[in-house]
């Protein structure tokens, strides 16, 4: 029996056929049945919901965008602190009794002084309420604020008082094998620049005798995304602040925290800033403000039960559980009256690290970096020292002294061997034989190392003298271990630095500089004649 061919009519009417068939049934099936009316009745709730849930999202994006944080007409005679979310500011709310002004804050009741604490964390927000008047203080770090001056200078911004060290609140994560800072050369190193965070990364380099050149630097628009992108193995290190470093090291196996400011204890320092014009016009507002939390410092550093109540305050006006409040808080350490007058350089006794020294430094890196303006203002025009200086304080005795330095213990046969967080080369002339310093060798010290040595106040340092290959082994090793020791004993002296905290070392010839292994060229002899700082944790 022949095939009948259907023509490309056909095909086309019988697919038109099927079609309405399947629209008129599955209409039918819909509306004309129980099940069907269920179908609809589900899509509906659906779609509805969905609307929804797009209204809700929308409605909170546009509060978001349209934050207010003008005053009411009852808070002109209050004070406004805008603050971040950091442990740092624990004593302020400790002593105001909670974020809101209040009667039963302790600056209201020894002051008749109103606060009340805005936390803004949006950095740009914060900025531009300060400008607007919105907030009469505002909160920043001593290295980072050149990098605001282009938008904040001509608004007079002057640091009143330091409320904090960093100590642990920021860190730099790295991948296995990455064991120093020397070994991040050409390694990808998430940072958010202009902030705190390059400010201790550069500070990091410094002490392998590197800068960012060496590296390969990844610029992130937060910390948060420097974060991201280390546990995302995008960058093989990154800075960040805590948690995320604890939180980093557990999603990335056999990574590590290479450095945080617990030992390089003096690089980030947290002040409170306020326009030259307010400070004039309520000057008795600051004095007891810095008072007030003077007193807070001291407690929360000498009594548990305050450190406690402190947290639980922090804890209510952040996302913070108690527990998240306690780790943050002791990230940071508070800073009293006493570190205030070395931070503002009114104790002549006093060798650390000053604001006038971090800002400087710092402003002069940020402008390389075309981060800061190329002109500057000075030091004396952005530190108001009014508050710290006030005869009427009556900040004395103990507890309101500033902070010891470390005290070190004889380094163990393990600390003396450990790996070195960094290793910094410097070249001293030493005559033949002789061990002595000249002026020239202790200029180069002071240039090269104070500055390092002070930044990282709680780290170990090993002194290693390496000397060439002329000359008996057992002399060069004697020689290169008082070379090193009299290094350290300079620093020591001038400096006031605990003896146990340098290890010393003498190598003589033993471990010479990598491609001169063996040679006798003068070249090399003379990197081989060589004093090695390192960063011990």
């Amino acid at each position: 029996m022949a095939k009948t061919r259907l023509t490309g009519f056909s095909k086309l009417l019988i697919t038109l056929l099927i079609l309405a068939a399947l629209f008129f049934g599955g209409r039918y099936l819909l509306t004309g049945t129980e099940a069907g009316q269920e179908i609809l009745d589900k899509a509906e709730q659906v779609k509805t919901e969905a609307n929804n849930k797009k209204a809700e999202e929308a409605a909170e994006d546009a509060a978001v965008s349209t934050t207010d944080y003008s005053r009411g007409d009852d808070e002109d005679d209050v004070l406004r602190v805008q603050l971040f979310t950091w442990g740092g500011y624990a004593p302020g709310l400790y002593f105001n009794k909670g974020w809101e002004a209040n009667t039963k804050s302790r600056f209201y009741t020894d002051y008749g002084l109103k606060v009340e604490f805005v936390l803004i964390d949006d950095f740009n927000a914060s900025r531009q309420a300060w400008i607007a008047d919105q907030v009469d203080i505002f909160a920043a770090t001593a290295d980072a604020i050149p990098t605001e001056m282009a938008g904040l200078g001509k608004h007079d911004p002057q640091i009143i008082m330091q409320v904090d060290w960093s100590r642990g609140g920021d860190a730099l994560v790295a991948q296995r094998g990455i064991n120093s800072i020397n070994d991040l050369r050409g390694k990808k190193v998430a940072v958010t620049p202009s902030t705190p965070s390059q400010t201790f990364l550069i500070k990091l380099l410094d002490a392998a005798e590197m800068t960012l050149d060496d590296i390969t630097l990844v610029e992130t628009p937060d910390n948060f995304a420097a974060a991201a992108a280390f546990k995302s193995r995008d960058v093989e290190a990154a800075v960040v602040w805590a948690p995320d470093d604890e939180v980093s090291v557990r999603a990335v196996p056999g990574s590590k925290i290479l450095q945080s400011t617990e030992s390089a204890s003096h690089i980030i320092a947290d002040v409170l800033l306020a326009k030259k014009s307010f400070i004039d016009k309520n000057r008795d507002k600051i004095h007891n403000f810095y008072k007030g939390w003077m007193q807070a410092a001291a407690e929360l550093n000498t009594n548990r039960n305050a450190y406690n109540e402190a947290a639980q305050i922090f804890a209510k006006g952040t996302l913070y559980s108690l527990e998240d409040a306690k780790f943050a808080m002791s990230k940071a350490y508070f800073t009293n009256h006493g570190d205030n007058m070395n931070f503002f350089k009114k104790n002549n006794d006093y060798k650390g690290i000053t604001g006038e020294d971090l800002y400087n430094e710092m402003g002069k890196r940020f402008q390389e970096l075309g981060f800061a303006p190329k002109k500057l203002p000075r030091w004396q025009s952005v530190a108001y020292g009014g508050a710290v200086t006030d005869g009427n304080l009556s900040l004395s005795g103990a507890k309101h002294a500033p902070e010891k330095s470390k005290s070190f213990l004889p380094a163990t046969e393990k600390q003396k061997n450990s790996q070195a967080i960094a290793t910094k080369p410097l070249s001293i002339n030493f005559a033949t034989a002789s061990y002595q310093l000249t002026d020239s060798d202790k200029n180069l010290i002071d240039k090269k190392m104070s500055g390092l040595l002070k930044s990282f106040a709680n780290a170990r340092v090993r002194v290693e003298g390496n000397t060439d290959d002329v000359g008996a082994r057992n002399m060069n090793i004697e020689l290169s271990k008082k070379r090193a020791q009299a290094v350290a004993n300079y620093l020591m002296d001038t400096y006031d630095l605990n003896p146990n905290k340098f290890i010393i070392k003498g190598n003589g010839p033993d471990v010479p500089v990598k491609g001169c292994e063996g040679s006798t060229t003068p070249a090399c002899r003379a990197k081989n004649r060589r004093t090695e700082f390192q960063l011990i944790n």
